[in-house]
């Protein structure tokens, strides 16, 4: 999903058209290269012996190699029409002409294609149609559970379906919203004799609610949260799950919105929340990426150690997020879109930046020195640059903490997380 929002953002920019296939059986037409047997299927077993089978020549649903085959299958069609794997997705297909690009990106039987070379779109069109059994479905409006609306704002992806099936589903359809997704200074944690909840219901739940994090940003931070007590739920957080299906009652139709913003500059926003977590003082760190102006990848995930301090904290928050920078200045170079100048990786603490920035060694970060080594290296190669932004400008703050209501709907409508559909549909054409 990450590159798939990579190419919207790009599509946005760019104003290329997005197109959608689907592939008619796709796992039939991979080819078998090991030895597989299978027993005669019912109503053909008559001119079989005792003890005689099939031997598979192709694939078929069910085995597990099936989309391995299909895939392989698949992957030389396109190089033989000349397009390359990027090395930054290798489900993603490009092919460059003319100073023109062409991007096809697959998922199972799901591809879309885009692109401002609409000569090679078309040929590449006839060539996949001819090669295997296809459906046009026109330009991308379902993809993979998410809608895709596109007007002169933009392209918008959201959920709604999904979100009022999971409520009505859940019995919450007419249930109060609430204005945040988790309260703030919640102090969720395994309690020694809590009451448990229904483990298999929770499970499921928090399943739901962490397939529909793709395209809400905004709920990241508490499905984070309540995915940590899968093993053994209690009554508090099933509490604290269906709070977020309150949230998502009054939200249903909010997603991320991609702007025309004339430019592909990749930006990230870091933080971190110091030893948040009250049952092993964990720390959270948290990052939202932006290309072109646009959201288009956020993590908020605890800590694997414990910090000793909160610059610590904020300090290998900003290695993580380094990392994504670096996959997704790759991706834009892979696409087309080398980056001119320095990606901005925005910090609210000062103590991490000037760690980062001075090469000398400090017996306090002799444990963190990998991560500060891996960050003065890209600092002093020119690919990175570390701003300071001011604790209220941070916009990944509501992917460390829960916070309240006016400061999360402030960094929400900062990276146009909203509920825009009411313009998109109601556009007049004159």
């Amino acid at each position: 999903m990450d590159t798939i929002r990579v190419l919207f953002s790009v599509a946005a920019n760019k104003e290329w058209p997005l197109h959608q296939f689907d592939v008619t059986n796709a796992f039939l037409h991979g080819d078998l290269t090991e030895e597989v047997y299978m027993d005669a299927p019912p109503g053909f077993s008559g001119g079989f012996k005792e003890g005689e089978v099939c031997r598979l020549k192709k694939s078929l649903y069910g085995l597990k190699q099936s989309p391995r085959a299909w895939f392989g299958k698949f992957t030389l069609a396109m190089k033989e029409y000349g397009y390359h794997q990027s090395n930054a997705d290798h489900t993603l297909f490009l092919k460059r002409r003319n100073g023109l690009v062409t991007c096809l990106i697959i998922y199972v039987d799901d591809m879309i294609i885009t692109g401002d070379d609409t000569e090679e779109i078309a040929r590449l069109k006839r060539n996949l149609f001819s090669k295997f059994e296809m459906k046009d479905l026109g330009n991308l409006k379902y993809f993979l559970g998410i809608e895709v609306l596109r007007s002169k704002q933009g392209i918008f992806i959201c959920q709604k379906k999904y979100v009022l099936d999971l409520l009505a589903e859940t019995g919450l359809i007419d249930c109060k919203p609430a204005d945040t997704p988790m309260v703030v200074n919640h102090n969720l944690h395994m309690e020694l004799n809590g009451e448990l909840a229904d483990k298999g219901r929770y499970q499921r739940l928090v399943g739901k609610l962490i397939y529909l994090s793709h395209t809400r940003p905004d709920i990241a931070y508490a499905v984070g949260v309540v995915s940590q007590f899968m093993h053994q739920p209690q009554v508090a957080h099933m509490e604290a799950a269906q709070r977020i299906l309150r949230y998502l009652k009054g939200t249903a139709g909010h997603g991320v919105l991609f702007k025309t913003n004339g430019h592909l500059k990749v930006e990230l926003y870091t933080d971190a929340d110091w030893a948040g977590d009250k049952g092993n003082r964990r720390s959270t760190s948290g990052y939202f990426s932006l290309v072109g102006g646009n959201l288009v990848t956020w993590r908020s995930k605890k800590q694997k150690v414990v910090a000793l301090s909160s610059a610590e904290a904020e300090f290998r928050g900003i290695a993580r997020g380094l990392s994504e920078v670096l996959w997704i200045r790759k991706l834009l170079e892979d696409i087309g879109f080398s980056q001119k100048g320095p990606s901005k990786v925005m910090c609210d603490n000062t103590a991490a930046i000037q760690i980062s920035e001075n090469p000398v060694q400090h017996d306090r970060t002799k444990h963190v020195e990998v991560d500060r080594h891996f960050i003065k290296e890209k600092l002093e190669g020119g690919i990175i640059e570390l701003p300071y932004v001011a604790s209220k400008d941070q916009l990944a703050d509501i992917l460390t903490k829960a916070v309240n209501g006016n400061a999360f709907s402030s960094c929400l409508s900062k990276l146009s997380i909203s509920d825009p559909t009411t313009q998109l549909e109601g556009e007049c054409q004159k």
